[in-house]
């Protein structure tokens, strides 16, 4: 089981992989860190501690690590047990969820492994904001989408604020990135998709259509805010599919469309 450790220490050694997170040059979990992934809270921190990613040690306040109990009984990592000042000065800001975890990144599965078991995938291009990034990864673990696939000029899914907002899904749902593009979506048809591009666009299917048109497995394509997908990309589609909005409203916040899509396609195996 976990060891807790005390220490009020804030210049210890041992708490260096939690520091200065506010700083932005020193984040471990930016670009030029060390690669680290963060989880807050008691929530995502459990769903870390059973996750594939290897974490390395915890931080936090006594109360909380004892309402980890279960899941520290699992795992023989370092859990360090300071006070709520303490921790504020090590990390840089106060911490209200009061515990911190800190992994290491497995390397990155292939597309086939990625998307072998699913009947649903979303494939984004674009998606540069954290928490939407984050939301959206929430609504595919609740709502039984398989993977996801990470086209260009998306964020980092294991951002912290990314891990936070989709409180710890993404470390359940699996993803990775797709080199070329847009053929890269050419991996997908050849495991028998077919890949549905959301846009507003007339002449789009109605979401509410979509499995007349694709009955089987089914990629769902998302573009970033504002701009949308690009022209490539809905070339590259098989088809074009809308989420119909009243009149005077152009587009949804992409986590949100992407909720609603994946929810009408599980209500389309339910009917």
């Amino acid at each position: 089981m976990a060891q807790l450790i005390f220490t009020e220490d804030r210049d210890d050694p041992r708490l260096d992989d939690f520091r200065d997170l506010s700083t932005a040059d020193r984040r471990p979990d930016r670009p030029g860190g060390k690669g680290l992934v963060i989880a807050e809270g008691t929530v995502v921190v459990g769903r870390m501690l059973e996750s594939r990613y290897p974490v390395r040690a915890l931080l936090g306040v006594e109360r909380r690590f004892r309402e980890l109990d279960h899941a520290l009984a699992r795992v023989d990592v370092p859990a360090y047990v300071t006070s709520a000042e303490t921790m504020a000065e090590v990390v840089g800001f106060h911490l209200n969820r009061g515990v911190l975890a800190v992994a290491d990144r497995p390397a990155p599965p292939t597309v086939a492994e990625v998307v072998g078991g699913a009947d649903v995938v979303a494939v984004l291009e674009g998606v540069g904001d954290h928490e939407n990034l984050g939301a959206l990864f929430r609504n595919a673990a609740a709502l039984g989408v398989g993977g996801v696939l990470l086209g260009p000029g998306c964020s980092d899914p294991l951002y912290r604020r990314s891990v936070r907002v989709s409180m710890g899904h993404v470390l359940r749902v699996p993803f990775t990135g797709v080199d070329a593009w847009p053929g890269g979506l050419d991996l997908l048809r050849a495991q028998g998709f077919r890949v549905a591009a959301l846009t507003p666009r007339a002449g789009s299917v109605p979401l509410r259509a979509v499995r007349e048109h694709a009955p089987g497995r089914i990629a769902l394509l998302f573009g970033a805010e504002g701009p949308g997908l690009t022209e490539e990309a809905l070339a590259a589609a098989d088809l074009a599919v809308r989420v119909p909005m009243a009149p005077g409203v152009d587009s949804l916040n992409v986590a949100t469309a992407a909720a609603v899509a994946f929810y009408e396609l599980q209500a389309a195996v339910a009917r």
